[in-house]
This record gives structure tokens, sequence and C-alpha cells, in this order.
């Protein structure tokens, strides 16, 4: 029998005795290094895509915005998240890149923690996305955020993990 508040013998880590929903004590982990690097794209009409090339953008430089904008929201994703824990981010790198049809958008996010920084990377290429989204919709009011997924991880007990 589990005592109040620990978690039920389910397999189910964030779930206490009684099947609410709790963060998960990580306390007893060991610190190690950690990365993740998320990707995904911002799909763009041909007019945003020249504008964000060429500079004419009314509301300046997207590209620059969404950078900084995806590093913001690594350091928040304890705020958006729920039950997701609050850790010291010691890099988050945001590269975004015009293609054809899309901007590209990569982020890694390091630590040196207890817990994995997967969602601080995946928080970061969303909240980049978002904010190049507003800064082309005047131009793209269609722009479509797609393929948002983890590319790898690497640290803690599971080790090294890479998309197939």
């Amino acid at each position: 029998m589990t005592k109040p508040g620990e978690p039920a013998n389910t397999g189910l880590t964030h779930l206490d005795a009684a099947g609410q929903a709790r963060m998960v004590d990580v306390s007893g982990k060991p610190v190690t290094a950690r990365s993740a690097t998320a990707s995904g794209r911002v799909l763009l009409s041909p007019a945003a895509i020249g504008a964000l090339r060429d500079g004419s953008l009314p509301k300046g430089d997207a590209l620059a915005v969404a950078r900084i904008a995806a590093i913001q929201g690594a350091k928040r994703t304890p705020e958006l998240i729920p039950l997701c824990h609050p850790i010291g981010l010691h890099s988050v790198t945001a590269d975004l890149v015009v293609a054809d049809d899309c901007v590209l958008i990569e982020v890694t996010a390091r630590t040196a923690d207890r817990t994995g920084v997967e969602m601080e990377a995946l928080v970061a290429v969303t909240v980049g996305a978002l904010a190049l989204i507003d800064m082309v919709k005047a131009i793209d009011p269609a722009a479509v955020i797609s393929d948002v997924k983890v590319l790898e991880k690497a640290g803690g007990k599971t080790g090294r993990w890479s998309r197939p």
C-alpha cells in the first residue's frame, strides 16, 4: 500500500496513489550533463519568404526576434508546462534558416541537472515559431507551424537517443 502523496504502483510516474497529478521527485537522481535538440518549421507564402530574404518586413528583423523568443521560451518552460521541473539552463542555441517554402528552426538546450531538457527545446522551437508568425502575419496570415519534434537527447539514465 502506498502512503498519501506517493505514486501509485501503476507505472505512471506523474500520478499519486489517489490518481492525482504530481511533480515527480527527482531529488535522488544524480546531476549529469544533459542536452536536447528539437526542430520545427514555419510554412510561409512566397511573399513572406521574399520579405524575410530582402529585409522588407514591416515589423523588422523577424529572425532575430524569433531567435530571442526561442531562448526566452526555453527559460520560461516550467511556467508554461504543468509538472515540468525548473532547471538551470546552461546554454540555449536557436538556429533559423530561411528555405524556399518555410523557416527551419532548430534549438539545442543544455544543462547539468537531475532531469532532461527536451521540453525546454520543444517549447523554444514553438515559441520561436509563434514569434516568427507574429512578425510576418501582415504579409502571410496563413503561416503554419509544422513538424515540431525532438531530434535527439543525451545524458541521464537513458543516455543518448536520436530520432530514427
